[in-house]
């Protein structure tokens, strides 16, 4: 057999190009739906989807518990109208917590003074350090611990004073089971259990639905107050203390969107004519003059 030889073009000739196909690729992108999918990614999604699932169940579990349980309802209850005193007394509410109970708290914090609410963090190790001198005379106290037993927040209750009153969201559901609260029989229990322990869910202990829990009984807790105490003006006091960012322009947005409507509302037909009337002169000598420019 005669070997193939492969032909050259002389200099200043056209060489050939490939042409370009426009037809699909011989081998298409995977799809998850395709028999030979990639099992990871399978399994990566799956895993994502049910972490969802679970967080969606958990506070559902949690709204039940809030609609149904009398010792949530109380507390909650107990809790708003101890919020709204300790803001009618010029307090604040010193959420203290360590760890991620910690971290929750001082979104909790952050959310309470968007809303007018009087708040601050306390974080317990440095509480036993001198920031102890934080709590206030007029304050409450609220802890966030899951466990209720956590050592830090209870090396801290002897060194509070009696009369401050003291909150607890815990996964407890009874101020008696709450280690934390067990000696203060007068203090106020937020419950925030989860459905089943994380570990079961995703096979580790990390904080992970309980979080998620918690978040969300801080924001239910901050809503209620900041509506007890401003009523119809909770809007107007975010407004005040959010004028930055995208949710701060899209408040402004809203407020000069009534405005306009109540101005308009309140002119007469001969407002509106007149109104009307300058617009269409003042159009009208703006293209003159744009057309005497462009001569």
């Amino acid at each position: 057999m005669a070997p193939t030889t492969r032909s050259s073009s002389p200099a200043g000739s056209c060489t050939l190009k490939r042409k370009r196909s426009t037809s699909l690729p011989l081998t298409p992108p995977l799809s998850l739906d395709d028999s030979g999918s990639d099992n990871d990614s399978t399994r990566s999604l799956a895993r994502a989807v049910g972490v969802l699932s679970t967080a969606a169940t958990a506070l559902s579990h949690a709204t039940r518990l809030y609609q149904t349980l009398p010792s949530a309802r109380d507390g909650l209850l107990r809790a708003v109208d101890c919020i709204t005193r300790v803001h009618a007394a010029g307090g604040r509410l010193i959420v203290c917590g360590v760890g991620k109970s910690g971290l929750v708290g001082r979104k909790t914090v952050a959310t309470m003074k968007s809303l007018g609410l009087g708040a601050s963090f306390l974080h317990a190790g440095e509480a036993m350090h001198g920031d102890l001198g934080d709590v206030r005379e007029n304050d409450a106290l609220l802890f966030i611990t899951f466990s209720g037993r956590t050592p830090e927040l209870l090396s801290l209750l002897p060194h509070l004073p009696k009369n401050i009153p003291l909150l607890a969201l815990t996964a407890h559901t009874s101020i008696e089971d709450c280690p934390l609260l067990a000696s203060r029989p007068d203090s106020i229990l937020l419950p925030a259990p989860i459905h089943e322990p994380e570990e079961v869910s995703f096979g580790v202990c990390a904080p992970t639905t309980s979080t998620t829990v918690a978040i969300a009984i801080g924001d239910m807790l901050a809503i209620t107050a900041a509506d007890a105490v401003h009523r119809e003006r909770a809007r107007d006091v975010f407004r005040r203390n959010h004028p930055g960012g995208a949710i701060g322009a899209r408040v402004e947005e809203v407020v000069a969107a009534k405005e306009v409507e109540i101005i308009v509302e309140s002119e007469s037909d001969d407002d509106v004519q007149f109104r009307k009337r300058q617009r269409e002169i003042s159009t009208s000598t703006t293209v003159e003059t744009g057309e005497h420019l462009c001569r």
